[in-house]
């Protein structure tokens, strides 16, 4: 079964493949009511960790510490990067895959996807268009290690851009080769892509954004807003101050365009705080200069390619549903402004949509850029090593193949080889927009494991002793556009063949190479 999985910052959204539709996914919550977003929440004491729903309830109790808004902290995360909470230090790498764990549980048992317990879950991630490489890296990862079979990662603006193509079919047929500017501001990020419409698909030119900027900051500074009314100063609790944000969240997804003052319970924060009522407008006021900030972005972008008409600024995201958000941006763009109908869930389906699509590989030419993950900084980055740029022509019959050699010493005793293709690539030469993987295999640098069939069941540790082991990649492309590759390890002369398959994650030597263009 084929899926989208938009991992927000305050929600998990799951658009779901039925036969040429992509309905949301619906999550059955502890207390037997249906949600379509799962909480990407966790609760912490001692060596318990729970999510989703089972954190939400947690917080009710002032013992368990609970964490949110994991996503923020990706953008600045490297491959050892470590959270606090309750008084411990938990790599964000074991939370992000014991939530998918959670999530992918909740699909399975608690949901209304129907989807069978040994049924394979083959999903398309989103993450932000400004995403970086670790951040890429680790989203995809922590869904491998939940069990998800990732066909491929998407920048979400795109994943909107595709599900309004989608959903508008004849009147984008009636406007090709115009723009669309896609206005995406999720719980925690900001992003933006400037569209191409085709008269079958949809190009990229360019996206920008701010990283930590969304709605999280407008429920606090509702909150700041509240106990400057109320005449507090006293330091909140942990417990305290997510009581206070959840209500600020609640009475700010409730704000309609006709709303005129905004109440906040502090009774839910302190017993015997009282309610507040702050007018609207004043809430208003403190959170224009950061709308006011993204539309300086979406100009920016707008003055940077003057050559493209702009015909419909599609504002999508939870974050967006503020109402001044798309007041303000009629304020510059007028009528070319539309609020999509599904703020919360359009790069889900989207995502959904590009999952049903998968499938293929290569003629002629390689369409996107084709390589490897590699660690760099002793394993504390992730890098995109490019093989075969995007552009390279497939050699015709005859022709000697493409090829492409590396050769180094090996840090490690295991190689553990992500192979991928990216669409763009930013001025540092790492993935910049949609990513979609092809095989992951795995070779034994020690001579001690080179008889073992199952490496995944051995750790990767530092390999010592062998400063004069030398590795040698030899990767080959044909006519038919089958990407092969030789690894040796010299001495002791050891030596496999590998037939790098699209999309595939068991890393068998047999699989057949990639063979239609995409």
């Amino acid at each position: 079964m084929r899926i989208g999985i938009d991992f927000g910052t305050t929600r998990v959204v799951v658009a779901s493949v039925d036969r040429g539709n992509f309905p949301l996914v619906n999550f059955e919550k502890p207390d037997g009511q249906a949600c379509d977003w799962f909480p990407p929440v966790v609760a912490v004491k001692g060596d318990t960790r729970l999510y989703g729903w089972q954190a939400i309830a947690a917080q009710e109790d002032d013992s368990w510490t609970i964490m949110r808004s994991l996503k923020r902290c990706l953008r600045s995360a490297g491959l050892h990067t470590e959270l606090h909470a309750g008084g411990q230090a938990l790599p964000l790498r074991l939370l992000l895959a014991e939530m998918m764990t959670a999530l992918r549980i909740q699909l399975l048992e608690h949901s209304n996807l129907r989807a069978q317990t040994n049924e394979p879950l083959e999903v398309v991630l989103g993450v932000p268009a400004n995403a970086n490489s670790n951040q890429r890296f680790l989203t995809e990862e922590a869904a491998q290690s939940a069990g998800f079979s990732v066909l491929g990662l998407m920048n979400e603006p795109s994943a909107a851009a595709i599900e309004y193509a989608w959903r508008d079919g004849a009147e984008r047929r009636s406007r090709v080769g115009s723009g669309l500017l896609v206005y995406d501001m999720g719980g925690g990020t900001f992003d933006v892509s400037l569209v191409t419409l085709g008269e079958n698909e949809q190009t990229v030119e360019t996206s920008d954004g701010i990283p930590n900027l969304g709605g999280d900051d407008f429920d606090q500074i509702l909150a700041d807003l509240a106990l400057e009314s109320a005449g507090h100063d006293a330091e909140l609790t942990p417990a305290e101050r997510h009581h206070l944000l959840e209500e600020c969240r609640e009475k700010k997804e409730s704000l309609n365009p006709n709303t005129r003052k905004v109440s906040v319970d502090l009774e839910r924060v302190r017993p015997g705080w009282a309610q507040v009522t702050i007018p609207v407008d004043k809430y208003y006021d403190r959170c224009r200069p950061l709308v006011e900030s993204t539309r300086e972005v979406v100009e920016s972008l707008l003055s940077a390619h003057p050559g493209l008409p702009l015909d419909t600024l599609y504002v999508t995201g939870g974050g967006s549903e503020l109402p001044p958000v798309a007041r303000i941006l009629r304020e510059t763009f007028g009528r070319k402004v539309r609020r999509s109908a599904y703020m919360r869930s359009a790069s889900a389906v989207g995502l959904a949509i590009r999952a049903s699509a998968q499938a293929g590989g290569l003629r002629e030419q390689f369409n996107q850029n084709f390589g490897i993950w590699r660690e760099g900084d002793s394993g504390g980055t992730i890098v995109f090593d490019l093989i075969f740029p995007r552009g390279s022509r497939l050699p015709q019959p005859g022709e000697p193949v493409l090829s492409s050699e590396r050769v180094y010493h090996p840090a490690h005793n295991v190689g553990h080889f992500r192979y991928l293709e990216c669409s763009k690539l930013d001025e540092r030469g790492q993935p910049l927009g949609e990513i979609t993987n092809w095989e992951q295999i795995r070779f034994p640098f020690d001579p001690q494991l080179q008889s073992h069939s199952d490496l995944s069941a051995y750790p990767v540790q530092r390999l010592n002793g062998q400063s004069n082991l030398t590795v040698r990649e030899m990767y080959t492309c044909d006519a038919n556009g089958n990407v092969q590759v030789k690894i040796s390890a010299d001495p002791p002369g050891y030596m496999l063949n590998f037939v790098i398959g699209q999309s595939s994650q068991n890393g068998s030597a047999l699989e057949p190479g990639p063979s239609a263009s995409r």
